[in-house]
């Protein structure tokens, strides 16, 4: 049951990031030590404002934070987000084949790209929940997994945009197949900032315990 509960709440929280990415987080107690943690390590990030807005829905509803927490949250809702770039580039795709379209293979060539950002995000949210699990022998192997596979999924979504940028396709779906996969990278970006934060204080935390 609590298991179900924390499920359908990140779904809440994914969809209330997903829908309002720009709102105006002013409603958060700029003092509560929830948003004064959350704005200190969304500083990491290429992108603290979008870390800021989304994250901290997620601190009025989270009761625990931790920055390996918030490094989960936010590859969750990139996840999400490939996957619904993937979902517009697959019908964008298909309508250029039926028609024949020149620009078909660039957008064939991105598609290929998000599905395997896609895949390297899921991976990436498998291997993060092992940390901990295994053993601390076995931190640093989980660690450079993720850093290599968010990695990937950001040079993705970077190669698509290029790819697209440079075809003389419809304007309007240019932009929203640029405007997509750039949301996928910013948020991509911002995670592995996330992690690469959580990381070094795990570490910097192993090494203040050894004798």
């Amino acid at each position: 049951m609590a298991q179900l509960f924390l499920s359908f709440l990140f779904l809440l929280l994914s969809i209330s990031c997903l829908a309002s990415p720009a709102r105006s987080t002013d409603h958060i107690n700029p003092q509560s030590p929830a948003r004064a943690f959350i704005e200190a390590e969304c500083q990491a990030t290429h992108y603290p404002q979008l870390c800021i807005q989304c994250l901290s829905n997620y601190a009025n509803n989270a009761t625990v934070q931790s920055p390996k927490q918030l490094a989960q949250f936010t590859l969750k809702v990139s996840l999400i987000r490939a996957r619904y770039a993937q979902a517009y580039v697959i019908k964008v795709a298909a309508q250029m084949k039926a028609a024949k379209a020149q620009e078909y293979q660039a957008v064939k060539d991105c598609l290929d790209q998000i599905s395997d950002g896609v895949g390297q995000l899921s991976q990436s949210i498998k291997e993060l929940q092992n940390i901990n699990q295994e053993g601390e022998a076995n931190f640093i192997w989980h660690m450079s997994n993720v850093q290599t596979w968010l990695s990937t999924a950001l040079t993705d979504a970077t190669t698509c945009i290029d790819g697209v940028s440079g075809r003389a396709m419809g304007g309007r779906v240019k932009a929203m197949i640029k405007a997509k996969v750039l949301n996928v990278a910013q948020f991509t970006s911002n995670a592995l900032a996330l992690f690469n934060r959580f990381a070094a204080k795990h570490r910097a935390a192993g090494a203040t315990t050894k004798p």
